[in-house]
């Protein structure tokens, strides 16, 4: 079997999510493809199997797929902004209660990709659901998966792609939900918006942006302070490397190492054919800025991803997978190559099961529908990371002014630098939300990378801020399971006390009307 390694997109969001979603780090030595912050190389869970998705456990999580015809453009009235387009939505009503008054509904909504990935990776909405008597929304984002406004043509240019901004996506949730209680007769009915990374991040806007169609948001993982100054640029980073360096001093040194031995072994053909048969590539490289990305790729979804309980989420993986590649690492004899010992540690990532013969590190094309981020971090995504010299990754500072001659390059559009803060806020957000904002649960674990942008402290008795000491990315969007440690558990156990409660001042004050 052969494994193609997804080439991360060009921009990092991040975010991942998101988050993402990548965002290109270049030094005057290399040029490095950082991974989305909703991870690029997501293997899917389930198969499709008419109105059900399969789990390949064999669990079947009941949705049917739904297209709703959603104009184009709602903020203009020029003669094309009226075009309508399909947009994909998933229903579960398994446990909606109907009688004798709606039960909520929760809508998740989407991210940078098929609305599928996220729908049989949020287990714990379908956990909940039964307790609530919800129905479950899981709507798809503009120009990702099935949802292409203008075809296969929808990523041609920026004439196209100029439709593609998070403000429309969140436009495009508020109309989908109205007019879906409309037609199920449950005008009524509450509405809760989840989302993780990028879609967390949405969730949180949603909530602010359009207060009187949904009364609560969870937001896991969502770094919606990754923009402007308002977070330090490293701590993305910095957490990654502090994530290896907790399990082992001699894993974080090997990692900090290899970087300059793959740039003076790569630097003639000779060593490139040498790195290619160490790397076990398909075919022989033409850069060590492949095998660069490949590591690079292995160590940071590997933290982002640093579940306590083995998953497929990315990849197949054990539980505490960072601690995994460190006993990797630290296993080989005293004076071992390091660049072997970097790909061993990261063969973890790439090939847990140990199917894979080689490893497509160049050439691969984007099969998860992921390219449209890359038009969102050269417009308003702009979520500037830099690299400290104190990280194992190399030093690497961050420029406006290159990322926008590169967008300009590439799509003839400049970025918005600060138009997420204009559009969303962010700055002196404990001030500014607590005079306004309510019902918003901001949920982070802290080794997870984009914690660092998220809201870590409560803002106010309804503003809450979740945070574990050794969550990862979104966890606790994960399925439950029996092996779930105790602070797992009461993280969820606290989103559905608070969850509980918006639901249940909101019924009274219906009661009341």
């Amino acid at each position: 079997m052969t494994l193609t390694v997804v080439p991360a997109l060009l921009l990092l969001l991040l975010a991942a999510f998101a988050p993402e979603l990548a965002a290109a780090a270049s030094s005057s030595r290399r040029t490095i493809h950082q991974p989305p912050h909703f991870p690029a190389g997501l293997a899917s869970l389930y198969r499709s199997s008419g109105r059900y998705a399969v789990a390949d456990n064999g669990t079947v999580k009941p949705f049917t797929a739904h297209y709703f015809p959603q104009e184009l453009d709602h903020f203009t009235f020029t003669p094309n902004s009226s075009r309508v387009f399909s947009q994909k939505y998933l229903l579960n009503d398994t446990f909606w209660r109907r009688k004798p008054t709606a039960g909520p509904l929760f809508v998740y909504t989407g991210n940078e990709g098929d609305i599928e990935w996220f729908t049989t990776n949020t287990g714990f909405m379908f956990d909940i659901a039964p307790e609530f008597g919800a129905l479950l929304v899981f709507i798809e984002h503009r120009f990702y998966g099935e949802s292409q406004p203008f075809g296969n043509d929808s990523d041609k240019s920026a004439d196209t792609l100029g439709y593609l901004t998070s403000t429309q996506a969140l436009a495009d949730f508020a109309i989908l939900i109205t007019s879906l209680k409309q037609n199920l007769s449950a005008v009524d009915a509450p509405v809760i918006v989840f989302g993780g990374s990028y879609g967390g991040m949405l969730a949180s806007w949603f909530r602010l942006k359009y207060p009187h169609v949904a009364m609560g948001a969870l937001a896991s993982s969502a770094p919606i302070l990754q923009f402007d100054d308002i977070t330090p640029w490293s701590g993305f980073k910095d957490t990654v490397t502090q994530d290896f360096k907790s399990e082992s001093l001699n894993c974080f040194s090997v990692i900090k190492a290899v970087w300059d031995v793959l740039d003076d072994r790569g630097s003639n053909e000779t060593g490139l054919l040498e790195l290619s048969k160490t790397f076990r590539t398909c075919k022989t490289v033409q850069s060590t800025d492949s095998l660069t990305n490949f590591l690079y790729t292995a160590f940071i979804y590997t933290a982002m991803t640093d579940y306590p309980t083995p998953a497929n989420f990315l990849q197949n993986l054990p539980a505490y997978p960072v601690k995994e590649m460190c006993k990797i690492i630290d296993s080989f004899p005293a004076g071992a190559d390091v660049v072997e010992k970097a790909f061993a540690a990261a063969s973890l990532y790439y090939n847990y099961t140990g199917d894979q013969k080689c490893f497509q590190v160049e050439g691969g094309d984007d099969p998860h529908g992921l390219s449209g981020w890359d038009w969102q971090a050269c417009t308003e995504m702009v979520m500037p990371t830099t690299v400290s010299n104190e990280s194992m990754f190399p030093p690497f500072n961050f420029s406006y002014e290159e990322r926008s001659e590169r967008c300009l390059a590439s799509y003839g559009v400049r970025p918005r630098m600060h138009w997420i803060t204009t559009e969303y806020g962010g700055h002196k957000i404990d001030k500014v939300l607590k005079r306004f904002g309510s019902n918003i649960i901001f949920s982070n674990g802290m080794r997870d990378p984009w914690s660092r942008g998220g809201v870590l402290k409560n803002i106010s008795s309804s503003i809450i801020a979740l945070v574990t000491e050794k969550g990862a990315h979104h966890l606790d969007f994960r399925s439950a399971t029996k092996d779930d440690p105790d602070w797992v558990v009461e993280q969820r156990r606290q989103e559905v006390e608070i969850i509980h409660g918006w639901i249940d001042q909101y019924n009274k004050d219906i009661a009341q009307m």
